[in-house]
């Protein structure tokens, strides 16, 4: 239906927020024949790539939604994970042997998940709205009343049984049902950029490391064709920074980059050649979890019912199992009445943001250390892990969360 028309709109799921876990869920529910409106403040999807890995668990669950053989298609397996300090290398895990068809990550920029996942949305039981902006909604006998705003075409009135907040850490939805937002914010701001560059390390790696100034993570993107080459030299880094002249401008320079990889790689005092910043911003990250995932008509997904510290590459993942297992105990709810899955999916996804929140910031806090001491107890730490192939692999079905 065209959000042009001002006619009132009734409809099983009002999912708001298209980003990947809205999107996965309105896949998920049209594969299931319930109607949804799916709705975003943007007019279009952010080009931008913001999260960049796919885990094996994340693959296995979208499977049969149909989209892992274009995800393939679009992304470079990685199966390899290995810590560092300059040269150093403290510890190496495999991915390679997890028992899943998947053994691997799946490095594929946000915006590429995004447009697999939104391409060939069904429309006999979908609405899309963009740009569409959530104004208010209300419990009402049988569902939520919600109010959204259109942009040109104006206000528009929904009807939704119920109602998934899928927008993100500063959800709408979340605070329009008056849900606490739980933790705190990291003292650090991480910097984010993605590079064409002469790396000296094998692109079936994503090296994270670590330094007294804080840690950095480089990682190769897929490549595509730019003027006629493969683009095998495209790379994400990610890295704290603590320099308060970086606070206000949320721009990455080339001079900035230049410094973290010369001071933070595998080449202490040398960084490599960076050809082009393709992309780059700052941003502050916090750990925080929702005290619930479903309260009454409203269930809470991805970025709107956790955040935490990127390390390890959880948190789009994360927000794409929610949405995915939570279609098939709303379907039930919609047919049948039957909230005992709701019941299930809410408790189940609560323990398991709690537990990626914890996880995400005890690597962050491992990998800050600055002092010479922690340091040094660190770097035995790992070494002892490095020796110890049994806890390498639990570590490696932690982070391809394949241990959920």
């Amino acid at each position: 239906m065209d959000a042009a028309t001002n006619e009132p709109i009734s409809t099983d799921v009002l999912i708001v927020g298209a980003g990947p876990a809205g999107l996965a869920l309105r896949r998920a529910l049209d594969r299931l024949g319930v109607a949804s409106v799916l709705v975003d403040r943007h007019a279009a999807g952010l080009n931008t790539s913001r999260a960049a890995v796919i885990h094996a668990r994340t693959l296995e669950v979208l499977e049969p939604l149909g989209v892992v053989p274009a995800l393939l298609a679009e992304g470079l397996k990685t199966p390899d994970f290995c810590v560092r300090e300059g040269r150093d290398v403290l510890l190496r895990i495999s991915f390679a042997g997890l028992p899943s068809p998947h053994p691997y990550a799946l490095m594929c920029p946000q915006n590429v998940t995004e447009a697999v996942l939104a391409a060939g949305f069904g429309t006999r039981n979908a609405t899309v709205w963009r740009p569409a902006r959530l104004v208010s909604f209300k419990e009402v006998p049988g569902g939520i009343a919600a109010e959204l705003d259109c942009a040109e075409a104006g206000l528009r009135q929904v009807h939704a049984r119920w109602i998934v907040g899928c927008d993100g850490a500063r959800s709408d939805v979340r605070a329009g049902a008056g849900i606490a937002f739980e933790g705190g914010d990291y003292a650090e701001r991480f910097a984010l950029a993605d590079v064409r560059m002469d790396w000296p390390l094998p692109r079936s790696e994503v090296s994270l490391f670590f330094s007294p100034e804080g840690l950095m993570v480089v990682a190769p993107l897929p490549g595509g064709h730019r003027g006629g080459e493969e683009g095998a030299d495209r790379y994400r880094i990610v890295a704290t920074v603590n320099d308060p002249d970086l606070d206000p401008d949320p721009d990455v320079t080339l001079a900035r980059v230049h410094a973290l990889l010369g001071g933070r790689g595998p080449r202490p005092g040398t960084a490599p050649a960076v050809k082009e910043l393709l992309w780059g911003s700052s941003f502050q990250v916090q750990h925080r979890v929702a005290a619930q995932v479903w309260k009454g008509r409203v269930l809470l997904c991805g970025d709107a019912a956790h955040v935490h510290s990127p390390a390890g590459g959880q948190g789009m993942n994360t927000g794409i199992q929610d949405a995915v297992e939570l279609a098939a105990p709303l379907h039930r709810a919609l047919r049948d009445g039957d909230t005992g899955g709701l019941a299930a999916w809410s408790a189940r996804r609560h323990v398991i943001a709690r537990e990626v929140v914890r996880t995400t910031d005890a690597l962050t806090r491992l990998a800050t250390a600055s002092s010479p001491l922690a340091r040094t107890a660190r770097g035995a730490l790992l070494g002892l892990v490095d020796h110890l192939p049994f806890v390498r692999r639990r570590l490696a079905m932690r982070l391809a969360e394949l241990d959920r």
